[in-house]
């Protein structure tokens, strides 16, 4: 799907101007047991988390107690990105496929 700066910028605009992003919300919530599922296979396939988290866990954890909460913050911030991240991916598939399935609403 090829969009341009222009109109990904519009979209975003109005998202944060209008209901749309409430609307969002909701149908996400609606969705949110089988999407948390879809989102955990996503970061699990794409080896996000696992050994390579683990690892980094326990380096963090080895650290010297003034360095250890700044790595684990880091660490943390990572995490939370990472899964932000897959998560619109997840979505926007999400979004691609409610389109194609032409549904009743």
């Amino acid at each position: 799907m090829s969009v341009s700066d222009e109109r990904l910028e519009r979209a975003i605009r109005r998202l944060s101007e209008s209901d749309a992003f409430r609307d969002a919300e909701a149908l996400v919530a609606r969705a949110a047991p089988e999407l948390q599922h879809v989102l955990a296979q996503a970061l699990a396939a794409g080896g996000y988390f696992g050994e390579g988290q683990e690892h980094e866990l326990q380096r963090a954890l080895a650290l010297p107690e003034d360095e250890r909460a700044t790595a684990l913050r880091v660490l943390l911030a990572e995490e939370t990105r990472m899964g932000m991240m897959v998560g619109v991916a997840v979505g926007w598939a999400l979004a691609e496929e409610l389109k194609t399935d032409g549904g009743d609403e």
